[in-house]
């Protein structure tokens, strides 16, 4: 049985607040809609690490306040949209602010936490509508170099355009985000969760040995000067079971955080003509013990 998303209302959400807008093409501008239900938006040294934004409610007033310790547009832009996630989805203004009246987020897909995940998905279906996101994928190649085209057009970061990538793609891809040896979280896209024979990446798995991540991740300067590696890799090294089909894997680091974003694609998967063939194979080379 396909395993379905659990996101996916959220991020449905997202897109219809574009749609609500009529808005039809790139880039979205969140700040423009948060304006637009007189929700301030002003930007803000973060007062905690790991906090991307805050939802401020006094009375009936809202305003959305984003961190400025990342001097990245992209990520700046997603912090927002995350904020304005938790303002438009059903119960998360109620369930998220304090007592004070104020929220701090950990935007990004990081945060183990419900609303957080909820709020990030959101973010990713407003900035990146899969109707409008998927016209310009078909235009843009795969791998790191589709990601860094879908980035500069939508004005988001790599990270969400990298999650936004394997949602929307028709062919199995999958990206990687790692700190070090252990491995932060992975998406999948639907035709790489469908194939038969394969586990699925868990959170801090150990990044697989002998793999251009591995070796790339060992290099800290590498990572925060957002250095980039690729090379062939192999299905099994990366989601084991029983078949081995060669991939890429393109590697880039993210900057002062320590992480790393790896996309695998590209992968060469046997004609059903191969498959059958082998099949046929086994079956031919099977013993008939017992049969006359």
């Amino acid at each position: 049985m396909k395993r379905q998303d659990p996101y996916r209302f959220a991020t449905l959400h997202g897109e219809q607040a574009v749609q609500d807008r009529q808005i039809t093409a790139f880039p979205i501008d969140p700040i423009a809609i948060a304006r637009g239900l007189d929700i301030e938006v002003v930007a803000k040294p973060a007062r905690s690490a790991g906090v991307s934004g805050m939802l401020i409610r006094v009375g009936n007033a809202f305003a959305i306040a984003y961190a400025t310790h990342i001097d990245n547009a992209g990520f700046q832009r997603f912090s927002i949209a995350h904020e304005l996630g938790h303002y438009f989805l059903p119960g998360h203004a109620d369930a998220v602010l304090g007592p004070d009246g104020v929220h701090e987020s950990h935007a990004g897909f990081g945060s183990a936490d419900r609303y957080e995940l909820e709020a990030d998905h959101f973010a990713a279906g407003l900035l990146m509508p899969r109707r409008m996101f998927a016209a310009e994928l078909r235009r843009s190649g795969d791998g790191l170099a589709a990601i860094e085209r879908l980035a500069g057009i939508c004005q988001t970061s790599f990270r969400a355009t990298a999650m936004r990538y394997t949602q929307c793609a028709s062919d199995p891809v999958a990206i990687v985000v790692s700190t070090g040896a252990t491995i932060d979280y992975c998406f999948m896209s639907d035709a790489l969760r469908d194939l038969d024979g394969i586990d699925w990446i868990r959170k801090h798995q150990a990044v697989p040995a002998g793999t251009a991540t591995q070796s790339f991740n060992r290099d800290a300067a590498k990572i925060r000067r957002a250095a980039r590696a690729n090379g062939e890799s192999n299905l099994q090294t990366w989601f084991g079971g029983s078949r081995s089909i060669e991939l890429r894997e393109d590697v880039i680091g993210l900057g002062g955080d320590g992480k790393t974003l790896t996309v695998l694609h590209s992968f060469q998967l046997p004609d059903d003509d191969d498959e059958d063939d082998e099949d046929g194979l086994v079956e031919s080379w099977a013993p008939r013990w017992g049969r006359s």
